[in-house]
């Protein structure tokens, strides 16, 4: 903590900002945490993150070049500590959202983002050699039975934990998910980014800007798997049913997916976006399983279900 505050003071005081007030921590979880910083020039926020997500910093960093627009305004950037000095981009999409259990506010988002993955698609090798994990369609069914040996990830037999019966399913499945995700790489929309925790919590608007912040979580991966967390986003929002998916939700859904049809047809895109189902809840389980392993033992009742409720998830969409 005095470190970072030293870090910022000087990167604050080499930009002539003037720091006005007291350096506070709102947020502090195992992954990451968060400073907010008073300053002459508005709000600043500090960012640093847990050795797994260092890439975060370096991600920004390439991601804020290449999309200004829409990208967090970087003060300062420490890639090697995984630091990050920004300002303030505005209110949560969420306080829009929520409280008036409105979705139509995603409408422009969830169409510049489908816009920055397709731009994104040409730097997929860039990204990849920033450290970010490798979910591409090619990639998952090896992961997959990976994560179907790591019996604790699972929780084999304990509470909240797999089944033996559900184990099973899961290994028959091993073949026809490795023939999906052959499916879908074959239909020929390119790998880019997933940010991997896309929900509303993660979108900042202000004086009309998108900003698209948090990417912690991102992988490269087949890009429509980013759906999954946007559609449980809504779900949580509008205080549906699990797996719901409103008339509303599917307009949302086709003004992600126009863009994607500069690559494919129509008809394929929208298969591609029933075969993702699947794919983006064994991406969400390998992003959550590579999170726990690094947690202390006296945290890991609160997070270990995690894996094991995906991959119930990853059977329901298999049926």
């Amino acid at each position: 903590m005095k470190q970072a505050q030293e870090w910022i003071h000087a990167e604050a005081e080499r930009r002539s900002i003037e720091i006005r007030g007291v350096i506070e921590q709102p947020h502090l979880y195992p992954w990451s945490t968060i400073l907010v910083v008073p300053t002459d020039q508005g709000r600043l926020f500090f960012k640093a993150t847990a050795p797994e997500t260092i890439h975060e910093a370096a991600l920004t960093q390439k991601l804020a070049q290449w999309f200004p627009d829409c990208m967090p305004e970087l003060v300062a950037v420490d890639v090697t500590r995984g630091w990050m000095l920004m300002r303030h981009g505005g209110e949560q999409l969420r306080k829009i959202i929520r409280p008036a259990q409105d979705i139509q506010p995603w409408a422009p988002v969830i169409e510049r983002y489908a816009e920055v993955q397709v731009g994104l698609a040409g730097h997929v090798t860039e990204i990849l050699a920033l450290g970010l994990p490798d979910h591409r369609p090619m990639v998952l069914p090896s992961l997959y039975s990976m994560l179907l040996r790591d019996k604790e990830s699972l929780m084999l037999g304990r509470e909240k934990g797999v089944t033996a019966t559900e184990l099973r399913q899961l290994e028959e499945l091993a073949l026809p998910f490795e023939q999906l995700c052959t499916d879908l790489a074959g239909l020929g929309i390119p790998d880019s980014i997933n940010h991997g925790d896309f929900h509303d919590g993660n979108v900042l608007l202000k004086d009309g800007r998108i900003t698209f912040f948090d990417w912690g979580d991102a992988s490269v991966a087949h890009p429509l798997i980013s759906l999954r967390t946007f559609l449980v986003s809504i779900e949580m929002a509008l205080n549906l049913d699990e797996y719901s998916f409103t008339p509303e939700m599917a307009a949302l859904v086709d003004h992600y997916l126009r863009p994607w049809q500069t690559f494919a047809s129509k008809n394929d895109v929208s298969t591609a976006y029933e075969l993702s189902r699947p794919a983006a809840s064994i991406a969400k389980a390998l992003a959550w399983r590579q999170t726990i392993s690094h947690l202390p033992d006296s945290m890991l009742e609160q997070y270990a279900w995690i894996v094991p409720e995906v991959l119930r998830e990853f059977l329901h969409y298999m049926k």
